[in-house]
């Protein structure tokens, strides 16, 4: 079957624009079972996008964040002949608090890959989209890290500390490896910022299947170096696909990757 990427990167910029920034930072939160939040933006857009995908694509099912766990598990286990997996609003607190750092994520997966990724900021009107084995864009721009450090201390990484087991994240807030650390609350797009070159390295304690599937396409297809994981394993695995939280580790070259990696098993 032939993806039309452009038809889809105007479908998110559209839905985006009608349905999240009319809505930003005036939308009421209810809190999830699991804790996080959801907005009638989340709802809304996740609504639309449905629509518009099975209009154009109506023998591809989509597995949306705003789903039960059932459906999503029943779409995964059947889904070897590809489904849509959609974030609609990465970066919910963040929308509700007027803090503009969120995002749209949409990614087209198949045999528990993503072949297509494609990640709108509509504050920064930033489109990130990537084809397996073609490149990524930030809108008509080819993205191609080009970082020439091979030293932590010089790097500036991205860190989400509220997920990590407390003595990693203790040894990190006391003894950082790195120049500088950040966290802006949006999963898909620290995987575009570092896919973008504006840090070079990654960790977080559990990003979920719809955070990360079109951004670490984005950010491999850069040029990047990354691993998921499941918390519990003693090896990275990221062929396994499921919604158990992953560990996500990145770095914008080799050699930073595995001082990174190193670093983070102690062995730094």
């Amino acid at each position: 079957m032939t993806i039309d990427t452009k038809l889809l990167c105007e479908l998110l910029v559209a839905s985006a624009r009608s349905e999240l920034i009319p809505r930003f930072d005036s939308c009421e939160r209810q809190v999830k079972a699991d804790g996080s939040l959801v907005t009638q933006a989340d709802l809304a857009i996740q609504q639309r996008i449905m629509i518009e995908l099975k209009h154009h694509y109506p023998q591809i099912p989509l597995l949306g964040e705003e789903m039960s766990y059932e459906h999503q598990m029943a779409i995964i286990n059947n889904g070897n002949q590809g489904f849509w997996c959609l974030d609609p609003l990465d970066g919910t607190a963040n929308f509700v608090s007027g803090m503009p750092c969120f995002a749209v994520s949409l990614a087209y997966m198949i045999n528990g890959e993503a072949v297509i990724g494609i990640i709108y900021d509509p504050v920064r009107d930033e489109l990130f989209h990537a084809e397996k084995g073609s490149g990524a864009w930030l809108n008509q721009q080819r993205l191609s890290i080009n970082c020439r450090l091979d030293q932590l201390q010089e790097c500036v990484a991205m860190v989400d500390f509220k997920r990590l087991d407390p003595p990693l994240a203790t040894r990190l807030a006391t003894a950082p490896p790195y120049r500088s650390q950040r966290s802006i609350g949006s999963v898909a797009l620290d995987w575009c910022w570092l896919a973008a070159g504006r840090l070079q390295l990654y960790l977080h304690g559990g990003a979920r299947l719809w955070d990360y599937a079109a951004g670490t396409l984005i950010f491999s297809e850069a040029g990047g170096r990354f691993t998921l994981s499941d918390k519990t394993a003693t090896q990275p695995d990221s062929s396994r696909l499921g919604l158990e939280p992953k560990m996500a580790v990145g770095a914008a070259n080799q050699r930073l990757f595995e001082a990174w990696h190193s670093w983070l098993q102690g062995l730094g």
